[in-house]
């Protein structure tokens, strides 16, 4: 007889063969209906698992890690962003934490670029009017947007993602400006065209768009406040498909609505899954229901690296994408 498989409790529904494959490998405890835990079942799965695979939808404080079960060794997370575990918590009780960076940087990057044309372009805003029958037939000052080209885009967080939005985005004649905790490599910042602003109010004073791109932790909960969104122009374009927190949403609306800025284009929200209703009744808003890293490739390579997370550390070594509380 073997050992005994470990009991791996899945929160989503994850792609068909990620799932199937966690079947053969262990003994997984799938969600089929695709629910979101409730408090009360997130705290039932890691008193009785050997390894959570939680995604952004559960919650894991301080409160249910200390509910953990003495089997519950490993927390497999489904995503890169790490703002729904606290990491310290698990890291205090002798379980590791894991994530999956690198497969969703492309796809998020892609949307992210995606998002910055639509709204200039007025492009959401068109689509509603072909749907309606509201459009007449072309005139020459007809849903006249802003080019893009020539514009000076700052990067809000300059990661792997915010450096493959830069990339992107000088293959459409924007100059690329950004501001980091860190300054990048100079081969990078050569290689993008870059321009390092180490001060986020000069920066956020002189762009065209920004583009938000920094984890959600407590050092960037609004850290585009109604301050510094104030020191944007009125003809500034707003993007952001990292978390919603990092934005104080309220004062967003505020200005968009007496039209102190031009406009926004979201895939996340402060307070998902709800979407400020203003903000839904307004034309130079694009809003996206967190789909970003949304692809089936995307999804299939984030399942890859949480079964190799899972086999490593059930092997007894250190898993690759393990992540510590001081990296966050």
């Amino acid at each position: 007889m073997g050992l005994k498989k470990p009991l791996v409790v899945v929160t989503r529904k994850l792609p068909e063969a990620i799932e199937t494959r966690m079947m053969e490998l262990y003994d997984a405890r799938l969600n089929d209906d695709d629910h979101p835990f409730s408090k009360e079942e997130l705290i039932a799965a890691i008193k009785d698992a050997d390894v959570l695979v939680p995604t952004v939808t559960d919650r894991i404080d301080a409160g249910v890690i200390s509910q953990a079960g003495p089997n519950l060794k490993l927390i497999a997370n489904f995503g890169t962003g790490m703002d729904h575990i606290d990491v310290a918590s698990a890291h205090e009780r002798g379980i590791t934490v894991t994530n999956t960076p690198d497969v969703l940087t492309e796809d998020t990057a892609d949307m992210t670029m995606a998002l910055i044309l639509a709204v200039p372009r007025r492009l959401a805003e068109g689509e509603r009017m072909v749907r309606t029958g509201t459009w007449n037939g072309w005139s020459p000052t007809h849903m006249l947007g802003h080019r893009i080209t020539g514009k000076r885009l700052g990067i809000v967080g300059m990661g792997r993602i915010g450096q493959a939005v830069a990339r992107r985005a000088r293959g459409f004649g924007m100059a690329v400006h950004y501001h980091n905790r860190r300054r990048v490599h100079a081969d990078i910042e050569t290689e993008l065209e870059a321009t390092y602003w180490e001060s986020l109010d000069q920066m956020l004073a002189r762009m065209d768009v920004i583009s938000v791109h920094c984890p959600h932790t407590p050092a960037t909960f609004h850290l585009l406040s109604a301050r510094r969104l104030r020191l944007l122009q009125s003809h500034a374009y707003v993007v952001n498909t990292a978390r919603g927190e990092v934005i104080d949403e309220t004062a967003l609306v505020r200005m968009l609505s007496r039209g102190e800025l031009a406009g926004a284009g979201l895939d996340v929200f402060e307070h998902e899954p709800a979407v400020n209703p203003k903000m839904v009744a307004m034309d130079n808003v694009v809003l996206l229901p967190h789909m970003g890293s949304a692809t089936i490739e995307g999804r299939m390579a984030m399942g890859d690296k949480v079964i190799v997370n899972i086999r490593t550390f059930a092997d007894g070594h250190q898993p690759p994408d393990r992540v510590l509380p001081g990296m966050l």
